[in-house]
């Protein structure tokens, strides 16, 4: 197993076995090592010093340091959604328990978020969770339905409706969320005996207030374009008063990751696809750059990516967000991407996930034109354009994390 000892292993075996997902005679085989990277760049400032066991120290921060903008000696790597569905040990916990169980339960949490890590090495460890898991410090209820996704029960859609939430600079996270501390505390020492970092995040407030509004997935989000549009024409300010709470709430939701052992925070703008450039610049960016805010000004050297799904047509509005580093979708090719932001914005992307449906070679290929178009090794981070998608084969997870690891550039 890739970055694990035999007392971690025998941890996990106990959990498994503890709540009855693995059987007596199941043992664990180890994975394929991943090759270890040896070149340092000789711009970077790390020290990357191997242990008699072959470990790199450098691994342990490669991601935060890249994550800052400092140029690191390989390409670092993690996937969104790498804790997911395409894994069978991961179907073992979804086909079994729903997913606020899953994601609130510090014991299942944390397996399902070591899970991909152990079987494929990732520079990063990312909490399982979701981004609407803080709503309830707000007095918003959801849930996550098998087969339909999210579904909000609280109903968000007049300034009355606004001031009836709860109070957002009282809001506890200890005392309304209290799992999230167990499960990143325990996987900071996860992570730190991984010689890896941790990833915590967070949904951007539009999102999270499409999402309520809407009450579920939606495919035009009307009825919140109908507040933005009464927003602006002044006759109900609900939508800019709920996404000023939001920001609130999540930057401080975001400064308590960090608190209970996040090195890293992304921030997941997931519903960018649904705004236009003018309605991003209004209402999603100006709440975004609030929360961002928060984060930077208690945390300044925690480094905060910015992801906005669908929001590559709109790239050259998000030069000033305020975070350390913009992720990038799949639908905007890296090189053009690159030139939009320019190179002193540290960039993170953006290959398409159905590649991993491919062959070896194709995926490999993927990985080495990915690199080179950023600007080649350790001068991006490496990640899908979306998040690994179900029915992705496993195996292709690990062709694409190894294949980071091992490349050093057209010339090498």
């Amino acid at each position: 197993l890739h970055s694990s000892t035999k007392k971690r292993n025998m941890k996990v075996v106990q959990h498994l076995l503890s709540i009855g997902l693995l059987s007596t005679a199941v043992a664990f085989t180890p994975a394929t090592t991943s090759r270890s990277p040896t070149a340092l760049h000789s711009s970077t400032e790390a020290v990357v010093e191997s242990t008699a066991n072959g470990v790199n120290k450098g691994d342990r921060d490669i991601l935060v340091r890249c994550a800052s903008g400092q140029q690191v000696e390989r390409t670092p790597v993690w996937l969104m959604r790498q804790a997911g569905r395409y894994m069978s040990a991961f179907r073992q916990y979804s086909d079994k328990y729903p997913f606020r169980e899953r994601s609130e339960t510090p014991s299942m949490a944390i397996e399902l978020s070591l899970q991909c890590h152990r079987a494929y090495g990732m520079d990063g460890i990312i909490m399982f969770s979701d981004i609407l898991t803080p709503l309830p410090t707000l007095g918003i209820e959801f849930d996550v339905v098998k087969g339909l996704g999210p579904v909000i029960s609280t109903e968000v859609r007049t300034e009355a409706d606004v001031a009836k939430l709860k109070d957002v600079e009282s809001v506890n996270f200890d005392e309304t969320l209290p799992f999230i501390r167990e499960i990143l505390g325990s996987l900071s020492k996860e992570a730190e005996e991984a010689n890896t970092s941790l990833i915590g995040f967070v949904g951007a407030p539009f999102t999270l207030a499409a999402y309520t509004i809407e009450g579920k997935s939606s495919k035009h989000c009307l009825s919140t374009k109908k507040m933005m549009m009464a927003d602006e024409d002044g006759s109900s300010k609900a939508v800019s008063q709920f996404l000023d709470k939001l920001a609130v709430m999540i930057g401080n939701y975001a400064c308590h990751q960090i608190e209970c052992g996040a090195q890293v925070i992304q921030v997941f703008e997931s519903w960018a696809h649904q705004l236009s450039p003018r309605q991003f610049e209004a209402f999603a960016k100006p709440a975004a750059q609030k929360a961002i805010r928060i984060i930077k000004e208690k945390y300044p050297d925690v480094p905060v990516i910015y992801f906005a799904n669908g929001g590559s047509s709109y790239l050259e509005l998000q030069k000033d967000m305020g975070c350390d580093m913009i992720a990038v979708d799949w639908s905007v090719d890296m090189k053009e991407a690159r030139k939009i932001l320019g190179p002193d914005i540290p960039i993170s992307g953006n290959i398409d996930p159905t590649i991993l449906f491919g062959t070896k070679e194709q995926i490999e290929q993927a990985v080495r034109d990915c690199i080179d178009k950023a600007g080649g090794p350790g001068k991006h981070l490496l990640n899908l354009g979306h998040g690994v998608m179900q029915g992705t084969p496993e195996e292709a997870v690990g062709w694409l994390v190894d294949e980071c690891k091992r490349y050093r550039g057209q010339n090498a």
